[in-house]
C-alpha cells in the first residue's frame, strides 16, 4: 500500500551525542560512557540500584536481598509490571527504529520519555535518542535492560510514578503499527504526479446551505434521534442521499465541514446522533446512570441509520424544503471511529462474535481504546449478525474499528464499494490492526487512504476537537492533530468524499481523478502526506500477515 512515512530514509542520526557515531549501514557504536547505577525516584523517596542487580531480578524473578525493603514500598502489581518491563524485548531493525525516531511521531515519543528521565537529570531527547539506537542493536534487541546499559550516562534517574503513568499508557497496536510503518518505508518511494486538475474540489460549491433540525422517534425500539438535514435548493433527486454516523460519546456536528461542503454541491446530507453512544449517553455514564456502551448498540446503531432512512422516505413526501429532493436509493453512508464500523455493518460486513469473545475473555494488557469498545459486543447472545441495508450503495469508513467485530470474513461480505480511512499515529483505533490488516479481504472496488502523521481526532470538525488542542503528551503519540494543523486533512476528505459520492451520478468521470494515487499525493503536504491504493501489494501484504501473526 501506498503510504509512507516523512522519514528522512537511510541517514545518518544527526545531533546525537558527539560521544557516539551512528551510520545505519555500518555498526552502531559504543557511548563513551554506559549507565551502571539506576536511581530511582517514587515521590521524596530515591535509591539506588545496580544495573547487575536489574539484570539478576530480569532473569531470574527473585529480587535481589539489597532490593527487597525497597520493593516492599510496591503494590504487587506494581512489581508486576517492572518485572514484565524488565523481561520485554522487542525486536527492532537499527534502521527502522532510527527513521521513526526522526518523525514528527518520534520526537513525541522522545519528549514524552524526557517526564520518566528528566532533563534535569541528564536526560534529554538526544541521550534517550542514542540509548533507543545503542540498545536496539544488542544482540538481544531492545529492551529496557539494553537502553540502559546504552544509556550515555554513568547513571540513569528514575521517576518511577511517571514511569508506571507511561505503562500505562502502552497500546501494543499502536507501537506495531509505527514498527509497520518502518517496514514497508523503502518500498513507497513517491511519484511526482504531473497532471492538471480539472478544478478545486475542496472548495465550497456555488448552492448556500440549510439546516434542518429533526426529532424522530422510533418507537419500536424506544429510540429518539435527533437528525440534522442539510441541504440546499439545488439538491436533486438523481443524487444519493448521504448519511452521516458518528463516534463513541461523540455528536452529530463530528463531521459538519464535510456535511455543509457536500450540501453546497447539491446533496442531501442527514447527521444523525444514536442515543445510546453519544456524548449525552457517556455523560449520563461518568454520573452512574446508565452503561457507557451496552452490548445492543452494535445492533442499534446500524438500525438507526435504517430507520432514519424510512424517515426521509417520508419528508420527500411531505416536507415544503425538501419533497422530491431526496433520493434514498441510492444512499451513502459515511461513519467515524465507532460510525466506522456501523457504515461497514450497513454496506455488509458480518458482525463475527466468536474470536472476540474468546479474546475479550483474556489478558486485555496491550489493548487500544477501540479494541476496549469492540469487547462491548460480547455481551450479545449470537455469534453472527448480518446488518445491511441495501439501500446504501457506497461506504466511507473513517478510523473505523473492525478488528475483533467482523472475526476472520466477515469484512469479505461486504458488497458495495468501500473507502477506509487511516492515521498513522491514531493511537485509539491503529491503523494496523483496525484499517490495514483488514483492508485486503474487502472485495474491490475499494480504496485505503493513509494521512501519515495524522491522528484520531484528525478528520473530525475543528469545533468538537478544540478541547484536545495542547493536552499533555501520551508516550503512544503526541498532541492529536487537530484545528489548523489538520486544514490538509479535512481538505483531502472533503474531496475524496465528494468524489466517492459523485460516482452515483452521472458526474462520475468528471470525479474519477480525485479517486487515483496521483491525487493523493498531490493533496500532500510536507507535514501530512498522503497516500491511496486499491491493493495491498504481495511484498507489504506479507509484512501485515508478520505483524498480525505476532499480535495472536
Amino acid at each position: 500500500m501506498s503510504i509512507r512515512p516523512n522519514f528522512r530514509w537511510f541517514s545518518s542520526v544527526a545531533s546525537v551525542l558527539g560521544s557516539i557515531s551512528i551510520n545505519p549501514f555500518s555498526d552502531v557504536t559504543s557511548p563513551v560512557k554506559a549507565a551502571e547505577t539506576v536511581v530511582v525516584r517514587k515521590g521524596i523517596l530515591e535509591t539506588s540500584i545496580s544495573v547487575a542487580d536489574l539484570r539478576e531480578l530480569a532473569e531470574t524473578g527473585k529480587v535481589p536481598a539489597k532490593l527487597q525493603a525497597y520493593a516492599n514500598l510496591l503494590s504487587s502489581e506494581q512489581r508486576s509490571k517492572i518485572f514484565r518491563a524488565l523481561q520485554a524485548k522487542i525486536p527492532l531493525n537499527v534502521v527502522g527504529l532510527s527513521n521513526l525516531l526522526s518523525t514528527g511521531i518520534g520526537t513525541a515519543i522522545l519528549t514524552d520519555l524526557t517526564t520518566v528521565i528528566p532533563r534535569r537529570d541528564g536526560g534529554g531527547v538526544e541521550a534517550l535518542r542514542a540509548a533507543l539506537l545503542l540498545g536496539a542493536n544488542a544482540p538481544e534487541g531492545l529492551s529496557v535492560l539494553s537502553f540502559i546499559e546504552s544509556y550515555p550516562s554513568s547513571r540513569v534517574v528514575v521517576d518511577l510514578d511517571r514511569a508506571f503513568t507511561v505503562l500505562g499508557n502502552m497500546n501494543t497496536s499502536f507501537w506495531q503499527t509505527q514498527r509497520f510503518m518502518a517496514a514497508i518505508a523503502p518500498q513507497l518511494a513517491p511519484v511526482k504526479p504531473a497532471f492538471n486538475l480539472p478544478f478545486d474540489p475542496t472548495q465550497p460549491g456555488p448552492n448556500s446551505v440549510q439546516v434542518r433540525a429533526l426529532d424522530l422517534n422510533d418507537s419500536a425500539r424506544n429510540r429518539c434521534i435527533q437528525v440534522d438535514v442539510y441541504w440546499s435548493k439545488a439538491a436533486t433527486p438523481d443524487k444519493p442521499t448521504i448519511v452521516f454516523s458518528h463516534g463513541l460519546g461523540s455528536v452529530r456536528t463530528d463531521l459538519r465541514y464535510l456535511a455543509e461542503h457536500l450540501a453546497s454541491h447539491g446533496y442531501v446530507v442527514a447527521a444523525l446522533e444514536h442515543p445510546g453512544s453519544n456524548e449525552t449517553n457517556t455523560n449520563a455514564a461518568m454520573a452512574g446512570k446508565c452503561p457507557l456502551l451496552a452490548p445492543q448498540e452494535f445492533l442499534d446503531r446500524p438500525k438507526d441509520i435504517s430507520f432514519v432512512l424510512d424517515e426521509l422516505t417520508k419528508l420527500n413526501q411531505t416536507d415544503d424544503n425538501l419533497q422530491g429532493k431526496i433520493a434514498l436509493d441510492p444512499s451513502v453512508i459515511i461513519g467515524y471511529s465507532f460510525g466506522g464500523a456501523t457504515a461497514l455493518s450497513l454496506a455488509g460486513a458480518e458482525l463475527q462474535l466468536s474470536g472476540l469473545k474468546q479474546r475479550c475473555q483474556g489478558d486485555l494488557i496491550g489493548f487500544s481504546l477501540g479494541q476496549g469498545i469492540q469487547c462491548a459486543a460480547a455481551g450479545l447472545p449470537e455469534e453472527r449478525y448480518q446488518l445491511r441495508d441495501g439501500r446504501i450503495k457506497r461506504a466511507i469508513a473513517m478510523n473505523p474499528i473492525t478488528s475483533l467485530l467482523f472475526g476472520e470474513t466477515g469484512l469479505s461480505a461486504i458488497q458495495i464499494p468501500t473507502l477506509i480511512v487511516a492515521s498513522s499515529a491514531d493511537k485509539t483505533t491503529p491503523a494496523l490492526a483496525e484499517q490495514i490488516a483488514g483492508f485486503p479481504k474487502i472485495p474491490s472496488p475499494k480504496w485505503l487512504v493513509g494521512f501519515v502523521g495524522g491522528t484520531h481526532l484528525s478528520v473530525k470538525d475543528p469545533s468538537t476537537t478544540l478541547n484536545q488542542v495542547r493536552r499533555p503528551n501520551t508516550v503512544m503519540s503526541g498532541d492529536e492533530v487537530v484545528g489548523e494543523q489538520a486544514v490538509s486533512i479535512r481538505n483531502y476528505i472533503k474531496a475524496i468524499s465528494l468524489a466517492t459520492v459523485a460516482q452515483l451520478t452521472a458526474e462520475a468521470d468528471k470525479y474519477a481523478v480525485f479517486l487515483t494515487p496521483e491525487y493523493a499525493q498531490l493533496a500532500s503536504t510536507s507535514a501530512i502526506p498522503v497516500r491511496l491504493v486499491t491493493e495491498i501489494s504481495p511484498e507489504i501484504h506479507t509484512v501485515v500477515q508478520t505483524f498480525i501473526q505476532r499480535n495472536k
